[in-house]
């Protein structure tokens, strides 16, 4: 036998163990997408992907398409006892009992307010004091007299978080409060955060910081759970003043973005019993992270004088949760909705139930409108929303692109009497994949001025006319198309 026979054979060999590993991988991961994948369309697409994409295919899977982290049953079970028998044991006197609360709602929302807290959701508070932030430099600045001003503890968590200037700012106040003896605890998502180095988290954790990464990619327990993240922005203040919404930490929030330049964004800042479910979500994020468990009256400071009137429920979800509690208020919402549901989204990439939800609003004659991106930064969720789009302007739906700048806002008005307002999208990866948190207000007062502004952010857009939209070239819609394909990871 010549050597060249011999090469020949052996890469014959290869070749035939390359083949059996594919079969084996393929087989066992179309299993795997069968077991975990609910949704048809969900399956069939992650399906094919396994199929024409050897090795390739069950590789994104196992990155992409796992959609649940398994937390230890006994730890998950103690940590939710404990945090329970401290929401009880610290109850604030200044919140009645649900059941008057709901009374007290606009009617016919009492529906969404025990949605809402099914399961581990949330109480619907009373008495507390909003204020919203439609750019960031007020938010910021906010955010860093609340630091300052801390006795106890910051606690504060972000999905993105620069090392630039802005970011440096915050970090040089958790540091300065460290040093005060206030107890800090600085949480962030490894994806998010990539850029977010050590170097500059090393004075925080040397003034006794406690600093923490949410999903470490490399950390072998969660598998490289690269597509489930901590979207979350929570910063609490003594447990008595909390803020959340959209904003992140960073220079583009306050319009420095050389491509978008004027950023639009909505925050908000909390004081009143509605605190303590955001001090929860934070909390029992940190457990998850650190393992440490932190309660105590002093993180649950009762609110015996109400701040304000305003009518308060947080939900929070994530891929460790069965019941999608945001992906339902919404969808419940549109549905509640009789005279408008308008909608603030960077990003629109719905599953079928909330597409339905607005075009049979839109058939019945409500006043549906949705106000999204012009210029995106993102172009396959961008494409795969103006695929959708199609069919939200065939049923009546009004869509505007916001032309000032970047449109980050998350929200949700209906009817002036309810709002939903936080840091999930309307989107898949929102509702199903990351971690995330709104907050519902049952105020007209409160949902009134956020028409408001709605009413001004579309004096800076443009309404799409259904029948130019329908002359889009071919090229652009076959990229709609494509991107589509993709929607359950986005």
């Amino acid at each position: 036998m010549t050597l060249t026979d011999l090469v020949g054979r052996f890469w014959q060999d290869i070749a035939g163990w390359l083949f059996l590993v594919e079969v084996v991988l393929t087989g066992c991961t179309l299993l795997w997408v069968l077991h975990l994948k609910r949704e048809p369309m969900s399956a069939i697409a992650w399906s094919l992907a396994v199929v024409l994409l050897p090795f390739v295919g069950p590789a994104l899977f196992a990155l992409f398409g796992y959609q649940t982290i398994h937390r230890p049953i006994s730890q998950r079970k103690k940590r939710r006892a404990v945090y329970r028998a401290v929401a009880a044991e610290t109850r604030s006197e200044s919140n009645p009992r649900e059941s008057t609360l709901l009374s007290t709602i606009p009617i016919g929302w009492e529906v969404l307010a025990r949605l809402a807290h099914h399961r581990d959701g949330f109480p619907l508070t009373t008495g507390n004091r909003l204020a919203f932030y439609h750019t960031g430099a007020p938010a910021y600045e906010a955010m860093l007299k609340a630091i300052e001003g801390a006795t106890h503890h910051v606690h504060i968590l972000f999905f993105i978080f620069r090392p630039d200037e802005t970011g440096r700012r915050f970090i040089e106040a958790l540091s300065a409060a460290a040093r005060r003896g206030v107890e800090v605890r600085f949480l962030y998502d490894s994806v998010g955060s990539y850029s977010l180095s050590s170097k500059l988290l090393s004075g925080l954790v040397g003034d006794r910081g406690r600093v923490a990464a949410f999903l470490p990619l490399l950390n072998p327990i969660y598998r490289l759970r690269i597509n489930l993240r901590n979207h979350r922005k929570i910063l609490v203040v003594d447990g008595r003043v909390a803020f959340t919404g959209g904003l992140n930490i960073g220079d583009e929030y306050l319009g420095q973005d050389p491509k978008f330049g004027f950023w639009r964004d909505t925050h908000m800042r909390i004081y009143g019993p509605a605190v303590q479910s955001l001090q929860r979500v934070f909390l029992e994020d940190w457990h998850f992270a650190t393992e440490e468990l932190v309660f105590g009256p002093a993180y649950y400071p009762p609110f015996p004088d109400p701040p304000g009137i305003s009518l308060i429920q947080v939900v929070h979800s994530g891929p460790d949760a069965d019941y999608k509690v945001i992906r339902e208020t919404y969808f419940a919402g549109i549905l509640r909705g009789r005279r408008r549901v308008w909608i603030a989204s960077p990003y629109f990439v719905p599953d079928t139930g909330i597409l339905d939800a607005l075009i049979l609003a839109a058939r019945s004659g409500v006043d549906v409108r949705f106000l999204g991106l012009f210029r995106p930064d993102k172009w396959v969720p961008f494409l795969a929303a103006r695929y959708y789009w199609s069919d939200l302007l065939e049923a009546g739906v009004q869509v505007y692109q916001y032309t000032r700048g970047m449109m980050h806002s998350k929200y949700m008005l209906i009817d002036g009497e309810w709002a939903s307002v936080g840091t999930a999208n309307l989107d898949n990866r929102s509702l199903y994949l990351n971690y995330e948190v709104n907050c519902l207000v049952y105020d007209p007062v409160v949902v009134a001025a956020l028409e408001e502004q709605f009413l001004k952010d579309l004096e800076w857009s443009v309404r799409l006319d259904p029948g130019v939209y329908v002359t889009r070239p071919l090229a652009s819609r076959l990229a709609e198309n494509a991107a589509r394909l993709l929607s359950p990871v986005l």
